[in-house]
């Protein structure tokens, strides 16, 4: 039976390497069919489909037509000698503004087959000049109520003349829109225009209406709420951070069948009032009186005539950009798990989940009846509500009923977090199915798997994936439910690499990354992006090194080459910020958050877990964003920088061991987290580094297993442990279960990663109330580890992307089982080991146009088997040697099996 499957597997083997390739999964600018792009040159992604071993494309061949499948030719690349099938840049003639294109591909591979031609892709472009916005900026025109700040309705009706072919809407605003076309929703994005620098960056959205208008009479609806635009934001609650009035700017380009066109825009003529959102706040939450609905408003023949006009204001449209990132959409619905009644009366319903988005009602009642809704992430040792941690947010939205029959409200511009939710002012009983949890969060597609033989490990990376869709809302925010939800740069460089495997996140760290250097003083870079702190709140070591951190983990993770020179002037100028200050090349100024909360217990009596000093931890982050910087520089031809940096990095690091090293090789701070940056970034020689992860080890050892680092610390400690031969305690530190460590939380029943490693303690009792999110992702950083050192799954920097795949698993007899797979631009690549008694076996699968590294921990080569056959009989991959206890395999595409005697690993 055996070698029957053999035969099978290899025959199977041999079709696939025999067949064609398919095309899949087209993508422009990483989107599929992305409608209003704004590049003049985008860029072009497919994958080949063949389930063969060692596919590799050589040649390709690409069209782009104009205005339809069987329209003009715009660019026909002719046969491209190229294995390239990632960001493939456009070269055809130019685009023009709302236009759509379609594209098609076909391919050569290395057994000189040539693809059928791909189905067909479309993009369409927005306004690519300023001078395509015919629109006007208006303004409510009548005197708002400057203390509710309700939210302004602005409508417009319109006739069409003949029959449509095709519409398009631009829209954007100061403040956050939902726009109606005859009574239906625009689109599927909410809190849009999102969150950018809008002083210097105010996106547009583009939608395809064609099958919201027609022929005769209609009308557009638009409601315009207070958002980040002049909502209460940051720790002041500063009202007005960017401008003090709301306002839309909106344009529909109709198409006719004749192929006339004809434009709607917002003009003098739109009509303004005040609607049934009386007030709606980002951290406070609604408050929707449906007595003042307009019934009808968004549809043609509506009476207007109470309506006021709109005030015409020049507000600039030279900083309107198409959106880039994928917008925020509805996700997951979740019905109660639980309703109950507190000890202290309330009546209260358990979702199961800490979630970022809303909750949805149905209701019946009497005109003027109120229902409240007030959201907690928790519940207090007593079993109540515990709404201190959210400080000044209030978090609560109120439904002033209209009366005669069933109602149903759905939020608008904003969002809480929250497991539970306590409901004041019903007259019937609560009914579990009239409630609804809906999250929100950026459309990115999800990307990344992973599970063990642990169901504490599974759970911990179940919360750090909900951990990041709670806080991906356009921006990376630090959390979700308290008066703050910003974009703090440190948490988002620990955490990226980590997002890069769960979700791809090449547009949304890409759209950001342009707020932090439009946001960027004099090249230092500001603690939160977009900035609503202060222009002198900047340059805090960990923090603003995302300025280098995060571009290269996306050229690493997606070989975004773009993305990283888009950034470089930005990276270059974060790092001269930091070359202007220091003195003989120590960054010894400045102010610094350091190793933000990290662990010090109570009987710390010889330091070992003391605060590590904040400029050895500046040095260590100037140091790494240094060698970032010469990385980029390496990968985009600037070689002169590449060598300027390199002696200044050379300076950087002589002068840290100057002042923070002993001869012996003791650090001047004792904590893990200064071994962890230290060896991390190669601040040590290399003679002193084994003593220094000794120290580093013992440490570990010294706490029983715990991690006593913060947020700068922890994303390294795991890696720092591997790199040095400490995988045994890299396991102890993952899976102890007692506070402070990973899997606490879990055990306390989180659905999220805590802000905190105690947020609860044992005793339900909580950690200070003035700084304690039960949802931030930053210490879920360790998926990390997990996804690349413990199932070994990983990308070479030589062909980043996985192009080069490296697959290396790290063993612990606690663990059975652990496998992870990842959607790539080329496919999905996934490995899967097993330790079954006294057996080894690790499943590998690299989609076409790839290649891998996979490294077997075996003493012998000779006895692993591939399907069931010695290494040397498979002639699809070719043995490389004995690499530090593994042997190193080299194979393309295809789906393999390996085997061999497992080796003792603790």
């Amino acid at each position: 039976m055996k070698n029957l499957l053999t035969v099978l597997l290899f025959s199977i083997a041999m079709l696939g390497a025999n067949a064609q390739c398919t095309l899949t999964n087209l993508l422009t600018e990483n989107l599929v069919d992305p409608i209003g792009i704004d590049q003049t040159k985008p860029r072009f992604n497919w994958q080949l489909q063949n389930s063969g071993r060692n596919i590799k494309q050589v040649a390709y061949e690409m069209e782009v037509r104009k205005g339809s499948v069987n329209g003009p030719k715009v660019w026909q690349s002719g046969k491209v000698m190229s294995d390239s099938s990632v960001h493939v840049a456009y070269k055809g003639a130019a685009l023009q503004s709302g236009t759509r294109y379609w594209w098609k591909v076909r391919v050569w591979d290395n057994g000189s087959k040539v693809s059928a031609w791909s189905s067909t892709a479309f993009f369409q472009t927005a306004l690519l000049q300023q001078a395509d916005w015919k629109a006007n900026w208006v303004e409510a025109g009548y005197k708002e109520d400057s203390i509710l700040r309700p939210c302004p309705l602005f409508r417009k009706s319109f006739s069409l003349k003949k029959k449509v072919q095709s519409a398009v809407a631009y829209i954007t605003a100061h403040g956050m829109y939902e726009a109606q076309l005859n009574g239906r929703r625009v689109g599927n994005a909410y809190l849009t225009p999102g969150w950018t620098a809008y002083h210097k960056r105010l996106q547009y959205q583009t939608y395809d209406v064609t099958g919201l208008v027609q022929k005769g009479e209609n009308a557009v609806g638009v409601t315009v709420g207070n958002g980040w635009y002049r909502g209460p934001i940051g720790f002041s609650n500063s009202r007005d951070v960017y401008g003090k009035t709301l306002a839309l700017l909106m344009q529909i380009v109709v198409t006719y069948s004749d192929g006339n066109t004809e434009t709607i825009t917002t003009d003098s003529t739109w009509k303004s009032t005040a609607g049934p959102i009386r007030n709606v706040e980002i951290y406070n939450g609604e408050m929707y009186d449906a007595r003042l609905e307009k019934t009808g408003w968004a549809n043609a023949g509506f009476d207007d005539k109470d309506w006021s006009g709109v005030k015409v204001v020049g507000a600039t449209k030279e900083i309107l950009l198409a959106t880039h990132n994928e917008p925020v959409t509805k996700h997951e619905v979740f019905q109660p798990v639980k309703v109950f009644t507190t000890p202290a009366g309330e009546q209260v319903i358990d979702f199961g989940q800490n979630l970022v988005g809303w909750v949805t009602i149905k209701v019946n009642g009497q005109a003027g009846d109120t229902i409240t809704l007030r959201h907690a992430e928790i519940l207090d040792k007593k079993g109540n509500m515990y709404f201190a941690n959210l400080r000044q947010a209030k978090q609560t939205n109120h439904y002033i009923l209209k009366g005669g029959g069933t109602e149903n409200f759905e939020p608008h511009f904003s969002w809480q977090g929250f497991r539970y939710v306590q409901v004041k002012g019903l007259r019937e009983p609560l009914l579990p199915e009239n409630f609804q949890a809906v999250a929100l969060y950026s459309n990115m597609q999800p990307t990344g798997t992973f599970s063990t033989s642990n169901t504490l490990l599974n759970q911990l990376q179940h919360n750090i994936q909900w951990g990041q869709r709670g806080n991906f809302l356009d921006v990376p925010t630090d959390c979700p439910q308290r008066d703050e939800r910003l974009g703090w740069t440190g948490d988002a460089q620990a955490f990226s690499r980590t997002a890069s495997f769960n979700m791809n996140v090449d547009n949304f760290f890409a759209k950001w990354l342009q707020d932090l250097e439009a946001d960027q003083v004099n090249g230092a870079v500001p603690y939160v992006i977009p900035n609503v702190i202060d222009s002198n709140a900047v340059n805090s070591a960990g923090w603003a090194d995302v300025a280098t951190i995060i571009p290269w983990n996306m050229y690493l993770a997606y070989a975004d080459r773009a993305l990283l020179a888009n950034q470089y002037n930005s990276m270059k100028a974060y790092v001269e910020s930091i070359r202007k200050v220091a003195r003989d090349n120590l960054w010894n100024n400045g102010s610094h958050f350091g190793d933000w909360l990290f662990y010090r217990p109570e009987d710390d009596n010889d330091g070992r877990s003391a605060v590590t000093d904040k400029h050895m931890i500046a040095q260590c982050f100037y140091a790494h964003s240094t060698q970032l910087l010469i990385n980029a520089a390496k990968v985009l031809g600037k070689k002169a920088d590449e060598e300027m940096y390199a002696q200044l990095l050379e300076q950087i690091k002589a002068a840290f061991q100057r002042e923070y090293l002993t001869p012996s090789g003791r650090l001047v701070s004792s904590t893990q987290t200064a071994y962890v940056l230290a060896l991390q970034f190669d601040m040590l020689p290399d003679a002193l580094r084994t003593q220094a992860a000794k120290r580093l080890n013992d440490n570990v050892k010294a706490y029983g297993n715990h991690i006593t680092t913060g947020f700068l610390g922890t994303p390294y400690i795991c890696h720092v442990l591997t790199r040095y031969g400490y995988d045994t305690t890299a396991y102890k530190l993952l899976l102890q279960e007692k506070y402070p460590s990973w899997l606490y939380p879990v055990k306390m029943g989180a659905t999220t990663i805590w802000e905190r490693w105690d947020g609860q303690k044992p005793d339900s009792s909580f950690q200070t109330p003035g700084m304690n999110s039960f949802n931030h992702y930053a210490y879920g950083a360790i998926g990390d580890w997990m996804y690349r050192q413990m199932v070994g799954l990983d990308t070479y920097e030589d062909e980043p992307g996985y192009k080069h795949i490296r697959i290396q698993p790290h063993l612990s007899d606690s663990i059975k089982q652990a496998s992870a797979s990842l959607k790539t631009y080329y496919g999905e690549v996934s490995a899967g080991w097993k330790l079954q008694g006294q057996q080894f076996s690790l499943d590998v699968t690299v989609p076409p146009n790839t290649h891998a590294s996979v490294f077997i921990p075996a003493l012998n080569a000779n006895a692993i088997t591939e399907s069931g056959n010695s290494l040397n009989a498979v002639a699809d991959l070719k043995v490389k040697g004995m690499v530090n206890g593994y042997t190193e395999v080299e194979i393309g595409s295809g789906t393999y099996h390996f085997a061999a005697p497992a080796v003792k690993t603790n």
